[in-house]
């Protein structure tokens, strides 16, 4: 990127510090990342240098990287909490009520009663079909 004469990151929501590194020094205009109200560093005018702590991270990147691993354990704790309430309240009524237990397992029976049949079915259509084409290339 050191051959880059213009690229525009106006209004892309980003925060931080700038690399000082050899590849964005090019991008030399601020109005490059005009939009970008968290951004700091040169050439950019704002240096919040009291928003970083010592590795240059800034803190309200360690921050939103806090509040998004926090949203993360939520959504697994849900989702974890969900798949147990659904499981026992399907488990849970085959196993206390007979009469659903009864008619849960008759359904899966003709179910499989009737992908049997399908299966029986297409295997014959298949070799009847294989059989007529080797009639056809004897011929």
């Amino acid at each position: 990127m050191t051959l880059l004469n213009h690229l525009n990151l106006s209004y892309n929501n980003l925060s931080g510090h700038i690399p000082s590194s050899n590849q964005l020094q090019t991008v030399a205009d601020p109005s490059s990342y005009k939009g970008n109200q968290r951004l700091c560093g040169p050439p950019l005018l704002n240096n919040y240098s009291s928003s970083s702590d010592g590795n240059g991270v800034s803190k309200d990147k360690a921050s939103d990287e806090d509040e998004e691993s926090s949203q993360m354990l939520w959504i697994y704790i849900s989702a974890a909490l969900g798949f147990v309430f659904g499981f026992w309240a399907i488990f849970g009524t085959l196993v206390v009520k007979k009469s659903v237990r009864h008619a849960y397992f008759k359904y899966l029976d003709e179910i499989a009663d009737k992908i049997a049949v399908q299966l029986v079915v297409n295997v014959a259509r298949l070799k009847r079909k294989i059989r007529f084409e080797r009639i056809q290339t004897q011929l």
